[in-house]
């Protein structure tokens, strides 16, 4: 006569959160197959039925089983210090983010392979930090002003009409030249900050010669 089948037992709260993990589709793939391999037990399933119907090892069912009959459902949770540990100190990570904004005397900014010198790692490690991070020190932009004298009234008085229109307002914006033509005044670059490009701006300087 075989031997009989230990027979989990669970309240009605922890076997509803069971069903849930169970389902959820949004977690690690742990999470589910093991929730799962309580909710069978549960049932009275045999270790090794359950291993076959979940493509698992027997010695992996018992683990799980045994962990929630002794701690319930905290037992079903990963240990502290489990997992794999980073392998860049987070002082290191810490410094190429934080630096980032802080180029070498005599640069506009860091590349990938001046930072990885300058913090000890390669510039793939730092590619990795900064994309992780959303840093692109790299990436600049450019903007000009009108060289308008009377660019700034113009300007309130737009803003005063979006801010406070009047009946039957109606605002027209027209340019008789082209932006890079028209907007001549040089702006100075605003500083690089994290998740913020380097501001620059571009003179232009507009040659034509008359045919006779």
């Amino acid at each position: 006569m075989g031997r009989p089948v230990k027979r989990l037992q669970a309240e009605e709260a922890a076997v509803k959160e069971l069903r849930r993990r169970a389902k959820a589709t949004a977690c690690a793939v742990r999470e589910p197959e093991r929730a799962s391999i309580v909710l069978l037990r549960l049932d009275g399933m045999s270790v090794e039925a359950i291993a076959a119907q979940l493509v698992t090892a027997p010695k992996r069912v018992s683990i799980w089983s045994k962990r929630f009959e002794e701690h319930g459902l905290a037992g079903l949770d990963d240990k502290p210090g489990r997992g794999r540990r980073p392998s860049i100190p987070e002082a290191k990570v810490a410094r190429v983010v934080t630096e980032v904004t802080q180029p070498p005397e005599g640069r506009n900014r860091w590349s990938v392979r001046s930072m990885g010198r300058h913090a000890g790692m390669s510039h793939s490690t730092v590619q990795r930090i900064w994309a992780k991070n959303d840093l692109k020190p790299h990436v600049t932009k450019t903007f000009k002003l009108s060289n308008d004298p009377k660019f700034e009234e113009k300007f309130w008085d737009v803003i005063g009409l979006y801010l406070d229109p009047p009946a039957k307002a109606l605002v027209l914006c027209c340019d008789e030249k082209s932006q890079c033509q028209a907007l001549e005044r040089t702006q100075l670059g605003l500083p690089l900050a994290p998740k913020r490009p380097r501001t620059m701006t571009h003179d232009y300087t507009r040659r034509s010669e008359r045919l006779a």
